[in-house]
């Protein structure tokens, strides 16, 4: 290379995947969900009583339930849920509660069950894998995860 000439580097730009129900922007402390009662403060949501709101939205959680658009899908097949099915829906409406106390955004949206079968619908990720988690770890059976969307979704699939 000449004196005065430049290097020309060629470089890969990585694309940004967007997510429509995470914010581009956080959110001001002290916003409080209009639905849920869930409030942002410190860079999260939370169920902190006490803290007075000092703006009002809707939170990404309660925006996915509305638009039914699921972050985690949790699909349950086999003979063992078709004779079990009471006692795995506890277990899972149990991690539910758990989950939602420290990660308010946690949130199962829907569980359909019918025989041998059920598909229970999530608002994060999170929960889903630690649903499927806690279906192995107490009854065994295949556990497979798949995501999907740069790891904004993820479909969770149980049977034995």
């Amino acid at each position: 290379m000449y004196k005065g000439q430049h290097e020309r580097r060629d470089r890969l730009v990585k694309e940004r995947h967007h997510d429509t129900y995470k914010g581009r922007r956080k959110c001001a402390s002290a916003t409080l969900c209009m639905n849920c009662d869930a409030i942002f403060v410190d860079g999260r949501w939370t169920w902190i009583k006490g803290v007075e709101s000092i703006k009002k939205t809707v939170c990404p959680a309660c925006r996915r339930i509305k638009d039914n658009y699921p972050a985690g899908q949790i699909e349950i097949s086999g003979s063992f849920f078709e004779r079990h099915q009471h006692e795995l829906l506890n277990l899972i409406r149990n991690r539910e509660k758990q989950e939602k106390e420290q990660h308010p955004m946690e949130r199962i949206m829907d569980i359909g069950a019918d025989k041998g079968y059920a598909m229970i619908t999530t608002t994060g990720v999170h929960l889903a894998r630690r649903i499927g988690e806690a279906l192995a770890h107490s009854y065994q059976g295949e556990l497979d995860f798949q995501y999907g969307d740069a790891e904004k979704t993820i479909r969770v699939s149980w049977k034995r």
